[in-house]
């Protein structure tokens, strides 16, 4: 019995291979992620295109996923966080970061995927990259402020210029 790749610990079969062959529908957002990216991993682009939502599937590129897919080294799965996808919701998000390896280096695709329910199905409908937030050490300097060198004059007419 081989681990499954979406890297939950169990075995595949107990795991993402249901959804994937169709046994089974993925119960929530988290699983239907999980799924895809061990989809990934086994280049199984019939399931990457039947999970995605209909809505939104003719943006997905199969000849440019399956070359990804195929020439990507997969090296991990990491949820990061979940919002709602639970009884009585009909839209989730999930995000995570997948780590691969592609021409020998190793990249970190960090996403935030929505997904949807139509029907008692999940499906992925979209998905962008999160939005950081930056946090200063120190306060920021405003143009008109004394300069924090010390010289007297205005931060803009000193180190702002």
């Amino acid at each position: 019995m081989s681990q499954c790749p979406c890297g939950s610990g169990k075995s595949y079969s107990a795991c993402c291979e249901p959804f994937i062959t169709g046994f089974k529908k993925a119960p929530a957002p988290e699983a239907l992620m999980r799924s895809r990216y061990s989809a990934y991993t086994k280049n199984i682009l019939s399931y990457i295109e039947s999970s995605h939502d209909p809505e939104t599937r003719d943006s997905l590129d199969l000849e440019a996923t399956s070359r990804w897919a195929q020439d990507s080294e997969w090296l991990g799965l990491t949820i990061l966080r979940t919002e709602a996808g639970g009884k009585g919701d009909d839209k989730g998000i999930v995000e995570f970061e997948a780590r691969y390896r592609q021409d020998g280096e190793e990249q970190r695709h960090h996403e935030e995927s929505i997904f949807v329910q139509r029907d008692g199905t999940w499906y992925f409908h979209d998905g962008h990259k999160p939005s950081l937030t930056v946090i200063r050490e120190e306060p920021k300097i405003g143009r008109n402020d004394p300069c924090p060198c010390g010289s007297g004059k205005k931060y803009k007419k000193c180190c702002g210029k």
